[in-house]
């Protein structure tokens, strides 16, 4: 693959200042019309140490309004980043709608560098790749446009660039022994990258293998490969990553056509007044002390409530919330995005509450509006609520695999329980604010979401964050399953 990085190709002085000439005017209109859109714009900047990565960065700072254009270099972990997931760094530095967003040193580096070193094995980094490909194809299908560079240098070439960097003065901080180190496994890393490089190089996000040798070839074919990007692109607005998905199977005509899951809960089940008190304390005591315990371990919990309007799910936050140190938890309440949350994927903004190690972070409404409300109301269409059942496992499935304690409850009443909680509501002075038009819009669509809600079950209950339906007629029994719930996933994780 990189022999064709090896051609030894150069552009004169006299031709690049000609190009140059030509092609900053038009990077600048194509960045000026990509403000008047919805398509994000990420950069990869990645490839062999000394290839002047930076240099290519900076250079397109000077050709672009560098207003739009977020850079964000990754180092090494800091404490923050390394209490939470992996991507939760990389989910951060998502550059919203109608910007650029320049990366490098990105999702890439660590898989690569890991197997180079033989930190982890061939299987491991394969898993890898398999998740950075998962995370592209949700990237660009959510209309982001993603050009990925990698300059490559010849081992030869690249010994001299690093030593011709070593001897002035200006440069030599961007050698260190590290460099040295890599340079010295050239040829595993260049085998790794190989693999690294196929494995991903898909037709929503190709690679575009760049010769670095003479710098001025090399940020020409930067410039005006994202140019030609960036023209493709504003031309076809609404059609990248377009995908049309798989119908979803029609039950069999009959009455049995329309039941689901919810149907199977059974709601009837009740607790005394004597049992719920001595229960709830019994109750709060143990999740006080889990939840201690997972202080002074560093393991983080995640707990999500959906349900059906007036199911009880403020009420059961608060019996939960009661029994933890108030310095260790947040609730995170979702309403409608904000402008800055419409500008990101979706995703974006449960990314940016993922709690640190130790703390608890809990959800009243999540990311499953995009396959409930979103899907109902019509504000996400059928592809968008479709792939999300598989962006939501991904997404939930990184967040077990650092060790979080993932608990999700849908509360589940009847029709009538609904309409009488609501018809309270309006009667009690200070639940009023509670009940609004909408409540009563969404009754309307209760057959609607009851098909959303089965579907939902049916393709996000894993092994690893399984649902939990909870029988919530009862306020009382619903709080203590809940409780209980949540104390048998930490004494687990735990």
């Amino acid at each position: 693959m990189f022999e064709a990085a090896e051609l030894g190709r150069k552009v004169s002085k006299q031709d690049y200042e000609t190009q140059v000439e030509a092609l900053r005017p038009e990077l600048l209109d194509a960045q000026f019309a990509l403000r008047e859109t919805n398509i994000p714009v990420i950069v990869i900047v990645a490839g062999v140490d000394g290839a002047g990565k930076g240099q290519v960065v900076n250079r397109l700072n000077e050709w672009l309004d560098p207003r739009d254009v977020e850079v964000t270099a990754f180092g090494p972990h800091s404490d923050e980043e390394q209490e939470r997931p992996a991507y939760w760094r990389y989910w951060r530095a998502l550059p919203p709608r109608g910007r650029i967003g320049v990366v490098f040193g990105s999702w890439y580096t660590g898989p690569i560098v890991r197997r180079v070193y033989r930190e982890v094995k061939d299987a491991d980094l394969d898993r890898a790749l398999d998740r950075i490909v998962s995370f592209e194809r949700m990237l660009v299908q959510d209309g982001a446009l993603l050009v990925k560079f990698w300059f490559h240098l010849s081992k030869e070439a690249q010994r001299k660039r690093l030593r011709c960097l070593e001897k002035d003065p200006d440069t030599r901080w961007q050698v260190s022994p590290i460099e040295w180190k890599h340079f010295k496994r050239y040829s595993r890393f260049a085998a790794i990258s190989e693999r690294a490089i196929r494995h991903t190089d898909t037709g929503l996000a190709p690679w575009v293998l760049v010769e670095a040798t003479d710098p001025r070839y090399r940020d020409l074919m930067a410039g005006r490969t994202l140019l030609q990007a960036l023209k493709q692109r504003l031309e076809t607005q609404g059609t990248a990553g377009a995908v049309v998905p798989s119908p979803l199977p029609s039950p069999p005509p009959g009455p049995e056509a329309a039941v689901t899951i919810l149907d199977h809960v059974d709601i009837s089940r009740r607790l005394d007044r004597d049992q719920y008190r001595r229960q709830l304390l019994h109750c709060q005591g143990k999740l006080s002390r889990l939840s201690r315990r997972a202080w002074t371990k560093g393991r983080s919990t995640v707990v999500v409530f959906e349900g059906w309007d007036a199911a009880g799910k403020g009420g059961a936050i608060r019996r939960m919330t009661a029994a933890i140190d108030a310095r260790g938890y947040r609730v995170i309440s979702i309403a409608a995005p904000t402008d800055e949350e419409r500008a990101h994927h979706y995703l974006w903004r449960f990314w940016r509450h993922i709690p640190r190690a130790g703390h608890v972070t809990i959800y009243d409404r999540s990311w499953y509006g995009r396959v409930l409300v979103e899907r109902v109301e019509g504000f996400a269409s059928e592809p968008e609520w479709m792939r999300a059942h598989m962006e939501i496992n991904d997404f939930e499935e990184q967040l077990c695999d650092h060790g979080i304690a993932l608990v999700k409850f849908w509360l589940h009443i009847s029709n009538e329980e609904q309409l009488r909680r609501f018809q309270e509501r309006e009667q009690t002075p200070y639940k009023q604010y509670k009940i609004t038009a909408e409540d009563w819009r969404n009754r309307e669509k209760w057959d609607a979401y009851k098909d959303a809600v089965n579907d939902m079950v049916a393709r996000t209950s894993t092994s690893y964050a399984p649902w939990t339906l909870v029988p919530a007629n009862d306020k009382k029994y619903a709080r203590i399953h809940i409780l209980s719930t949540v104390c048998e996933r930490l004494e687990a994780m735990l």
